[in-house]
């Protein structure tokens, strides 16, 4: 340890505690950022056939639709976030492939009604 390291940690142990903190939870994010980035940016993750597996909100970013268009037409609620199409197909008593309907007519209907998609 250098002597000025030293006696930072000699004379401000609670403030260098904090930043050091600081700068762990900023890398996290940082890194987080970078993965998701990296993940979208593949061609292979956009418009994928949708799944059981898959959230709404997957499906959003797959498909490049707001999240909140998938929400509304499913009527999730916004506290329900990690629920899979097959969890919530079966929470209403119906086919996974019935609320693949109703999300492939939302993005159809969105992508229909979308001014910056229109020729």
């Amino acid at each position: 340890m250098t002597s000025t390291a030293r006696k930072l940690w000699t004379d401000h142990k609670l403030l260098l505690a904090g930043f050091l903190l600081a700068l762990a939870v900023m890398l996290f994010f940082a890194v987080r950022s970078v993965m998701f980035w990296v993940y979208w940016a593949d061609p292979a993750h956009r418009e994928q056939p949708i799944a059981g597996w898959m959230t709404p909100r997957y499906v959003a970013h797959s498909w490049s639709i707001p999240p909140e268009v998938l929400r509304d037409a499913l009527a999730v609620p916004s506290d329900a976030k990690g629920l899979s199409i097959d969890a919530l197909a079966k929470g209403r008593g119906v086919s996974t492939e019935e609320i693949i309907g109703q999300i492939e007519a939302a993005i159809a209907d969105q992508r229909a009604n979308d001014p910056v998609r229109q020729p």
